[in-house]
């Protein structure tokens, strides 16, 4: 899965489950002991896929194919992989990826109806055997999960999209938790902070 020196984890779930805040305190857990971690993000993570990122997320008078919202995905991560994850995870370091390949699963193929052998094959192109040691699934009802979205004022293109959509999204990632516990963990975050951050913390302690 991951034949580098760092460890690899992977942060996913649809908007609104608090990925942003639960990221940045798994990456401060880790500082605290004293542990080399990089925390990245997809799409995006390099200039070149930040620019792609800002093109998948705005919205344009031509609507995106999901054809090529997939492949632009994967445009973007094997610039992510080749110039941070990789050389990251050589190093020695511990790497946090808001989202990751779960997410093209789950957004691009439940979501938006294309073929898992298509993903399962770009997935091979792009990564080869890379996989994350661990890939944290934050998860609540979308009622919670699209309130708080839609609290943050402006919408992207994605979050822009119908609840039936982030039904098919959540879905998907559950499936995929189900069918891999070896590597997925499961978080609830409609509970407390406090509470989601003590399963976090459980998670990390059996990864150090």
């Amino acid at each position: 899965m991951n034949q580098y020196g760092g460890k690899f984890i992977t942060i996913e779930g649809v908007e609104g489950v608090g990925k942003t805040t639960n990221l940045r305190f798994v990456v401060e857990w880790l500082h605290e002991r004293n542990l080399p971690v990089l925390a990245t993000r997809e799409p995006g993570g390099t200039p070149l896929a930040d620019d792609i990122r800002h093109f998948l997320l705005a919205d344009h008078n031509e609507v995106i194919c999901p054809d090529t919202e997939l492949l632009l995905m994967f445009a973007a991560r094997a610039q992510h992989l080749a110039r941070v994850i990789i050389p990251a995870l050589s190093a020695g370091k511990w790497v946090v990826c808001d989202r990751f390949t779960d997410a093209s699963y789950a957004y691009q193929g439940a979501g938006r109806g294309l073929s898992a052998d298509k993903i399962a094959a770009l997935e091979t192109l792009v990564q080869g055997d890379l996989r994350p040691d661990v890939t944290i699934l934050l998860d609540a009802p979308l009622s919670v999960a699209l309130s708080r979205m839609e609290k943050r004022g402006k919408l992207d293109r994605f979050e822009s999209e119908e609840i039936s959509f982030f039904e098919r999204v959540r879905m998907e990632y559950l499936k995929r938790a189900n069918a891999e516990p070896e590597r997925f963990r499961l978080v609830a975050t409609e509970q407390s902070l406090e509470r989601v951050q003590e399963q976090l913390t459980k998670i990390l302690q059996e990864l150090v």
